[in-house]
């Protein structure tokens, strides 16, 4: 029998603060043999580690030169058709990807790379994720549903850039970003898009946010060495958390996490390489 994410909209609610108190609780765990979807990255690796050194680019707003609308209207549909080849197929995924200018998060001097499948620095150590490896996470977050989910959680906003994708996904989006540069980068990326439904906050993303839970979904851009307590508590029953974590073969992989009404199911897939869950503001 499928489970689907809670389809309700999320009640209005005036925008809380930050930080927020956790309560813990404890679920039990159940483990899930191995599994994976239709769509396969054509390589798994999801952003740089920032012992990588990847080549530094200004963490200022990014001045886009190349090419006119129509232009990369067109290089941007060449990459969803490259998508789809690989195998992804949810509609709302390939609409978000299709509608999401993507040169609009990286520096200019970048952005002629923008719709290529490859990873991008954005600053302070810090990447843009390949667009097969957001596909890959988006399609499981959605896992099957054609309606938007509810309220969603973003650990890791980085430039912003797949935070205004989960905003075409979903009702509402908490985005938490630790680095304050990033986090001043995104709200300037992010304001020509005019997304009312989105949030941005700076904060400690290892804590979640409380205040917005529960989510129909949470999803992260780095990875650590298990998935925190607290994300798993303020995921609501019937929702879905995808994220990297460490496994026990001592890498790095793709983790999808169902909780149910007798507690967590939780699925390892393919390995990836993120940039390191870290705690803290900076």
């Amino acid at each position: 029998m499928k489970r689907h994410l809670p389809d309700a909209s999320p009640p209005a609610r005036p925008r809380p603060g930050f930080p927020a108190k956790l309560a813990p609780s404890v679920q039990p765990v159940v483990r899930k043999s191995l599994g994976a979807s239709a769509f396969k990255p054509a390589s798994s690796v999801g952003a740089e580690p920032a012992g990588a050194k990847p080549p530094q680019a200004s963490v200022q707003r990014p001045v886009v030169t190349i090419g006119h609308g129509p232009d990369l209207q067109a290089v941007r549909a060449a990459m969803v058709r490259k998508l789809q080849a690989q195998g992804l197929a949810h509609p709302a995924v390939l609409a978000a990807l299709q509608t999401v200018e993507r040169h609009r998060f990286v520096d200019s001097a970048l952005a002629s790379q923008a719709y290529e499948d490859t990873s991008l620095p954005i600053g302070l150590g810090q990447t843009i994720s390949k667009p097969n490896v957001v596909a890959r996470m988006l399609e499981l977050m959605c896992h099957g549903r054609t309606e938007k989910l509810g309220r969603v959680l973003e650990i890791g906003t980085g430039c912003g850039y797949q935070a205004a994708l989960l905003s075409h996904l979903s009702h509402e989006v908490y985005s938490i970003e630790r680095l304050r540069g990033l986090h001043t980068r995104a709200r300037e990326n992010l304001r020509w898009f005019r997304l009312s439904n989105l949030h941005l906050l700076l904060g400690d993303g290892m804590l979640g946010y409380a205040q917005g839970a529960p989510y129909a979904a949470i999803i992260a851009a780095a990875g650590g060495n298990d998935i925190p307590q607290a994300w798993i508590d303020q995921l609501a029953v019937g929702g879905r958390l995808v994220a990297p974590a460490m496994a026990e073969s001592g890498r790095q992989h793709l983790v999808v996490i169902d909780k149910t009404t007798t507690g967590v199911v939780r699925t390892v897939l393919e390995t990836v390489l993120f940039v390191p869950l870290k705690s803290g503001v900076a």
